[in-house]
């Protein structure tokens, strides 16, 4: 009896992950649920408690309910810790408390700590969680300040404090909430210098990942970046001016997005828009008024998505890079894939593969169970799964619309898409250990 109980709470490192953001999001579920968190007094429905308690568990932004003008100032407290727990990772969160009680981190639990952070050892975890939680205050107090400055000649000063530190957390942790109402988000600030460059320096600075920010601040110390923060702050600035040109020359005659604006504000406009589908969430354009290839380009960088140890999602910047640096590869008739005079491991490619098939496959098989429950266009459908998977909160307007068991599915989606395909499919299948033999090595035809 002793060994089956021990064995029932022996759960892997995935599989205590994969449980611990359930029962926060059943707990943020119950929490929305109480008639203290609405303006109206009346309790939530269950499904659309559960959505919003998962969109912001998984940072994602989605949302069935007017944010801001639904909860009551109890309820948008509950939705930023959710986001705040969820964006740094739960166990980062219990590592603060274990940090401050002075308590010691056992060997169990920088395991998970590395399975959280998606480390390839334990060596410095605990030293890199207190970097975390450092740079995500400053970050986070740094940009409210600024956030709260501004917004202070529109608002209430005290507005604006609350306002400057909602949407400062909101914003680094990738999560897209925002409490002005009505579906606008930042699209009356599509003009504004200072809300375009906060904002975006949040949302990138999020999506970088931990490691990558930690490399950079201790650069004038160093002086040399790791391979990882080369390829990730390589290929982010390359999404980005990619990503601003694309949308820029697609939207330039769009009288209903970037015609009006002025020079600036088109460029303005088409850099957030850029950046926002790497999980940010927020926008400064409509995105429903976007013409279809522009859409269509939004979905592809939704789906590549933040860097690895971020508060983003999506199959991240690195595996991205590793795929196209794969194919290159490949037509220069190369057998090793090299970045920056480093070789990659096989066991890299595969697993760049892996979760990009993985991936592929999860969105195309809700996007096919969706289009034949919800009543939309096939693109609004596969925008939204995108959304949905990459946690980026991005929708062209189906969301209030779905329908209970849509619902349902686009939070496994969100749930799926926070945690990573791997994760889950880890904690579903534990790993096996090393085979102990080779078969015969096997020719096909390919291509």
């Amino acid at each position: 009896m002793n060994a089956l109980h021990t064995k029932k709470i022996n759960l892997s490192p995935p599989q205590i992950l994969v449980t611990g953001f359930a029962l926060i999001i059943l707990l943020g579920t119950l929490l929305l649920m109480l008639p203290i968190s609405g303006t109206s007094g009346e309790p939530m429905p269950f499904i659309d408690a559960l959505f919003t308690a998962t969109s912001a568990t998984c940072v994602t932004g989605l949302f069935v309910v007017d944010t801001g003008r639904y909860f009551s100032t109890f309820g948008h407290i509950v939705i930023i810790m959710l986001v705040q727990i969820g964006g740094l990772g739960f166990m980062t969160m219990a590592t603060l408390f274990s940090l401050v009680l002075k308590r010691k981190i056992s060997l169990k639990d920088r395991l998970l700590l590395q399975e959280a952070m998606n480390q390839s050892s334990m060596e410095g975890i605990v030293r890199l969680i207190r970097k975390v939680l450092m740079y995500s205050l400053i970050i986070e107090s740094s940009a409210a300040v600024l956030l709260t400055i501004r917004w202070a000649f529109d608002m209430p000063f005290g507005r604006a404090l609350y306002y400057g530190i909602w949407h400062s957390i909101s914003m680094f942790n990738n999560a897209g909430f925002d409490l002005f109402g009505e579906n606008r988000s930042l699209i009356p600030y599509v003009n504004d210098p200072l809300i375009n460059i906060v904002s975006i320096l949040l949302i990138v600075s999020g999506g970088l990942g931990f490691i990558v920010l930690s490399d950079l601040a201790e650069y004038r110390k160093h002086r040399k970046l790791s391979l990882h923060s080369k390829v990730v702050l390589s290929m982010t600035g390359a999404l980005i001016a990619i990503g601003t040109i694309v949308i820029f020359v697609f939207e330039f005659t769009n009288s209903r997005t970037l015609e009006p604006l002025s020079w600036s504000g088109k460029i303005w406009a088409s850099m957030f828009q850029s950046i926002t589908p790497r999980s940010g969430g927020v926008v400064t354009l409509d995105i429903g008024s976007l013409r279809q290839a522009t859409q269509f380009f939004i979905i592809i960088l939704m789906f590549i998505g933040a860097s690895p140890g971020s508060t983003g999602g999506g199959i991240k910047t690195t595996t991205f890079t590793i795929l196209i640096g794969a194919v290159i590869s490949m037509i220069r008739g190369r057998t090793d894939l090299v970045l920056f005079r480093y070789r990659m491991a096989q066991e890299r490619i595969f697993k760049a593969l892996t979760i990009t098939m993985m991936a592929l496959f999860v969105i195309v098989a809700v996007a096919m169970v969706l289009s034949t429950t919800e009543d939309a266009s096939f693109l609004s459908i596969l925008f939204e799964t995108t959304s949905a998977f990459g946690t980026v909160g991005l929708s062209m307007g189906l969301t209030e619309h779905l329908t209970e068991f849509g619902k349902v599915v686009i939070s496994l989606t969100m749930f799926a898409g926070r945690l990573g395909p791997l994760t889950l499919a880890y904690a579903i299948g534990p790993r096996k250990g090393k085979e102990l033999y080779r078969h015969p090595e096997g020719k096909i035809i390919i291509g």
